[in-house]
């Protein structure tokens, strides 16, 4: 009978921190940014997880781990959805912006239906030839 006390403690505890977790991160809000996965150079390479940022009209890619990618400069230059061995690697449903860098790289930036918009004010379309 004690067992069942002591379990009834820990699980209300437990659920009271949880809670106050929940709490903590609605009052926080949404990080900034736009959440996205990336992979550079184009067509090669792992996606990696980050966000796009636009500070002052400079955007920029932050990956997980590892320093600022600039996107100054960069240019969307197709928008595809994601092929199957890519959606088995970043979510099936995103839209992939391929972009030219202003140092003659690429970059593919994955995004969400609802955060291409966004993310095309940060990195305009290239002019047609």
């Amino acid at each position: 009978m004690i067992e069942f006390l002591l379990f009834a403690l820990a699980a209300a505890g437990a659920g009271w921190l949880l809670r106050r977790k929940h709490r903590q991160r609605q009052e926080g809000g949404s990080p900034a940014g736009i959440p996205c996965m990336a992979r550079r150079p184009a067509g090669e390479g792992r996606w990696r997880t980050g966000r796009v940022h636009v500070d002052q009209g400079a955007p920029r890619w932050q990956p997980g781990r590892g320093p600022a990618v600039p996107l100054t400069g960069a240019r969307a230059t197709a928008l595809r959805p994601p092929s199957v061995r890519e959606g088995i690697s970043i979510n099936p449903g995103s839209r992939i912006v391929a972009c030219a860098l202003e140092d003659g790289g690429t970059m593919e930036i994955a995004v969400m239906p609802l955060d291409v918009r966004e993310l095309l004010e940060a990195v305009p379309r290239a002019e047609a030839a």
